[in-house]
């Protein structure tokens, strides 16, 4: 059973065709590289799968039951959970307030209702133990490295059991030794039968964990194969139009 089957997926912004016919199936535990040049429709994608957008035609299924999704907050319900570029982090928070953003943990004393933060606590901890992450749940967020911050957004992934994790960008911009953190944060994801949507400009970061490749070129899926079967020239190739499709 597919985690999401997108079939003949069309999106149009007034004159502009953003998307053409993409269709595609991810599977539990799958990594899918989504690659493609800017302007190629893969943040476009990934809103429409993630609830920001409705696409103008096609067909979206979880699980293999058909879905429509209206808001963000719809996708979520379904396991779809997305990681911006920018993490949507609070700084100025500890790990485990920002893991528990806006779904807090509280308990009661007498008629008051407080905030539990010592159960909060522990639950990122465990989180954070199952992703194999040095982050500590009472550390502020703006004194995290790239790659701890990155485990702090895919915990919170994780708080409504995500069967889909999109994560957009997530290894720009951060160091060798972070890069690597991150990477291996997918593999535990993948282990725990997690799929995860990877969009990277980055080839050897999408050649270290990805199951299978993804290109987009001008809103048209030219290439759909099994890592194994391709490689970085290649990809290039596609995303540059030096070769049509493969």
């Amino acid at each position: 059973m597919s985690v999401l089957r997108l079939t003949d997926i069309s999106k149009r912004f007034g004159a502009i065709q953003a998307l053409n016919g993409i269709s595609l199936s991810i599977e539990p535990g799958e990594v899918i590289g989504l690659m493609g040049d800017n302007g190629a429709g893969k943040s476009t994608l990934v809103k429409i799968i993630a609830g920001n957008f409705r696409p103008t035609h096609g067909k979206m299924s979880v699980a293999d039951r058909e879905v429509e999704f209206h808001r963000p907050i719809e996708a979520r319900e379904n396991g779809v959970e997305i990681v911006y570029q920018d993490l949507a982090l609070c700084d100025n928070l500890t790990a485990a307030a920002n893991v528990f953003l806006g779904r807090e943990k509280y308990r009661w004393i007498g008629p008051i209702r407080i905030l539990d933060h010592a159960a909060m606590y522990k639950h990122a901890g465990g989180l954070f133990r199952e992703l194999k992450s040095e982050t500590r749940p009472r550390d502020l967020v703006k004194q995290m490295s790239g790659g701890q911050r990155q485990a702090v957004a895919i915990a919170r992934t994780m708080l409504s059991e995500a069967k889909l994790v999109l994560m957009d960008e997530p290894t720009a911009a951060i160091s060798v030794r972070q890069v690597a953190e991150v990477l291996t944060l997918i593999r535990h994801l993948r282990e725990r039968g997690v799929a995860v949507v990877l969009i990277s400009h980055r080839m050897p970061d999408v050649f270290a964990v990805a199951d299978r490749i993804v290109v987009l070129r001008r809103g048209t899926k030219v290439a759909d194969k099994a890592v194994s079967k391709s490689s970085p020239e290649e990809v290039t190739g596609l995303i540059t139009g030096a070769i049509e499709v493969a």
